[in-house]
């Protein structure tokens, strides 16, 4: 019997790379933070249930007059899955996500005195809640070094080498050990950011790229020049 081929093994970068590539990330974006638009643990809470395959855009143009006159798990509660629909119906998956919302808001009430947990299990406890949600609280609410590994972030770290993996927990697993401590709370919000602008899927901006020596993807002079890769 034929011996079975191996898969190459991804290129990754070095930790001297790994370290240059974070300090650049750190000029290039020195003040990170979430483009949603929370003004609390449980607000941030609500608006990451309801990113999830919507824009933060769409997410804050739904949020801003829902929190206005239901900004907490009592109001929310109170306001019930019918009336929160009306504010969402513009997010997709809103009869879900506004299941979700209401569930969670009770849960948190029953459960832990109306206040958001820090720890994991509880967070994945609430309906609606997945790791990554649960990575984006913790770290954006409490300064947990999580990272919640998006697409963005998935293709961030497989183009440039920083941790390349086959799905979005081997890409978080290699993140967490890879990324020194003093980068840890930032890595998430640098690289979304990166990949949401610069590392774009169709089009990435190579040529301003404050990385791009040590990037590893081959194609990143051909998709500077206009050759589109699905990355």
């Amino acid at each position: 019997m034929a011996a079975r081929r191996r898969r190459p093994r991804a290129k990754q970068l070095g930790p001297a790379e790994v370290r240059s590539l974070y300090e650049r990330l750190r000029v290039a974006i020195p003040a990170p933070r979430s483009e949603l638009t929370y003004r609390s643990p449980y607000q941030l809470l609500v608006a990451v249930i309801l990113s999830a395959q919507a824009t933060d855009k769409s997410v804050n143009l739904a949020t801003k007059p829902l929190f206005a006159v239901a900004g907490t798990p009592e109001a929310i509660v109170a306001l019930g899955e019918r009336r929160l629909a009306g504010y969402i119906r513009t997010i997709g998956l809103w009869r879900m996500k506004a299941k979700n919302v209401v569930a969670a808001s009770r849960l948190l009430l029953d459960r832990h005195r109306g206040e958001v947990p820090r720890e994991r299990a509880a967070l994945e406890a609430l309906p609606g809640v997945g790791r990554k949600t649960a990575n984006v609280v913790m770290n954006t609410a409490f300064g947990a070094p999580t990272i919640a590994v998006d697409t963005h972030i998935f293709r961030v770290a497989n183009r440039t080498g920083l941790a390349p993996g086959r799905n979005v927990r081997a890409v978080e697993d290699g993140l967490v050990t890879t990324t020194p401590a003093e980068f840890a709370h930032d890595a998430h919000h640098w690289l979304i950011l990166h990949g949401r602008y610069t590392c774009t899927a169709r089009k990435p901006g190579c040529p301003a790229c404050p990385i791009r020596d040590l990037c590893l993807w081959p194609h990143k002079t051909a998709a500077a020049a206009g050759v589109t890769s699905s990355g």
